[in-house]
């Protein structure tokens, strides 16, 4: 199942987006909804983003945000115990088998790929920077 829909990175189409992505698994929608609050922080409220779910050849789920920044890319940071946010990537980080970002000359995607409930986690890096 593919799911593909364009919008303007602000607040209020987080539960839209959740409530789109209701079929999928809890950890899609957490992913999907960390990296696109991770716009609307780093990018600005009403950035445009296509966000993508899709399968992949191994079994996994895909997911992708694309904006149009090539330049601001997501750095993976430790969060204090005490911080009240940067705990977003972390997450992704933990629930996803790999994460990374494409860059293209006028845009950028961060994608994270999540085993299929029952499936293996696999070992090896995590971060894969194309």
């Amino acid at each position: 199942m593919t799911f593909e829909l364009n919008l303007l990175a602000t607040p209020q189409a987080v539960p839209e987006l959740r409530h789109h992505l209701r079929a999928h698994d809890f950890e899609v929608g957490l992913c999907v909804t960390e990296l696109l609050t991770n716009v609307i922080d780093h990018l600005g409220h009403g950035t445009p983003v296509t966000v993508r779910v899709t399968g992949t050849a191994h079994g996994h789920t895909r997911v992708e945000v694309t904006d149009p920044d090539p330049r601001a890319l997501p750095i993976l940071l430790p969060a204090a115990d005490t911080a009240e946010s940067g705990r977003g990537l972390t997450l992704v980080d933990h629930l996803s088998q790999r994460w990374g970002v494409d860059q293209g000359a006028d845009r950028k995607t961060v994608w994270c790929e999540l085993a299929e409930p029952g499936q293996p986690d696999i070992s090896g890096s995590k971060i894969s920077h194309l």
